[in-house]
């Protein structure tokens, strides 16, 4: 499927086969695409953290509103990520040239050291591009998906044992969906939504 087919296609879907199974191979391939998502300063901050334990999606969607694609969808990812990320710069520029690490490398810790908000701030651009990558590489693949945020986010924090250092910044749901979406309720025209220059 080319990429304007995926974007067109894709649309949030809501429910889903739960007697469905992705394979691992199609796991791995779909999540090998995901960390091809661009982080800014190539510090790969997020975290998926896959959840197949029954249970646990279970408890999961009993605190994010009773929403069946925590427990029916193939594939239920929570989408983290590591504020402290930037602390390891070394690791993110290993193969860069030596000017280019030199550059980079210090360059990050002006960037983000002491600066909590901006940590947040790209936690959040980040898994959101992640979790397009990953919601567009599964519509090429066959794939339904539905990005979440209806949830108890520290809730799930403490039921994913997540680290005092990450946060949760959303939900994935994968899988073959068993409803189709409504149809598009309404988009707006591009001079509503596209400004050059300035406002006003």
């Amino acid at each position: 499927m080319k990429t304007e087919e995926a974007i067109k296609a894709r649309r949030s879907i809501k429910e889903y086969d739960p007697a469905y199974k992705m394979t691992d191979d199609e796991i791995n391939t779909l999540l090998s695409l995901g960390i091809l998502s661009p982080t800014a300063f190539n510090i790969q901050n997020w975290r998926f953290v896959i959840v197949t334990d029954p249970e646990l999606r279970k408890k999961i969607r009993e605190v994010a509103w009773n929403q069946s694609q925590v427990t029916d969808a193939s594939l239920f990812i929570v989408l983290c990520a590591n504020l402290k990320s930037w602390t390891q710069p070394d690791r993110y520029w290993v193969n860069a040239p030596e000017e280019v690490r030199n550059f980079m490398i210090p360059a990050i810790d002006e960037y983000y050291r002491g600066k909590e908000q901006v940590q947040r701030d790209e936690a959040m651009r980040s898994c959101g591009i992640a979790a397009q990558t990953l919601m567009l590489a599964a519509q090429s693949m066959g794939y339904d998906s539905c990005p979440m945020d209806g949830f108890d986010f520290d809730k799930v924090a403490e039921l994913i044992k997540l680290p005092e250092d990450h946060i949760v910044t959303m939900f994935v749901a994968i899988g073959k969906g068993t409803k189709e979406p409504w149809p598009r309720p309404g988009q707006l025209q591009l001079d509503e939504v596209v400004i050059t220059n300035t406002f006003g």
